[in-house]
């Protein structure tokens, strides 16, 4: 693992370039490392679930955004810095949740 703090190049740098490294951000310091293995990591039923109702919830979403007539809606619902998808996903999670 590389550690950086005033680098020009990688100053604010996040995020991965192919599956290879991956930049993260603590504090000041940029750190690149390797891209995680995930093959051999199992998922528990739990997060199976959540999963899938994440899923439902993007597939909700995306119905309202590619509607004009309920995306013209929900925009009058959806507070300042919020985008209409955002808005409508935590909906779908709030009604399933309770």
């Amino acid at each position: 693992m590389a550690r950086t703090s005033n680098n020009s190049l990688t100053k604010g740098l996040r995020g991965q370039i192919g599956k290879q490294l991956v930049f993260k951000q603590y504090g000041k310091k940029t750190v690149v490392t390797r891209y995680p293995d995930m093959s051999k990591v199992v998922p528990s039923e739990l997060q199976k679930a959540q999963r899938n109702g994440f899923a439902e919830a993007v597939a909700y979403a995306k119905s309202i955004n590619n509607d004009s007539a309920l995306r013209a809606k929900y925009a009058k619902k959806v507070k300042k810095g919020k985008s209409v998808f955002q808005y409508a996903i935590q909906e779908f999670l709030k009604g399933k949740n309770g």
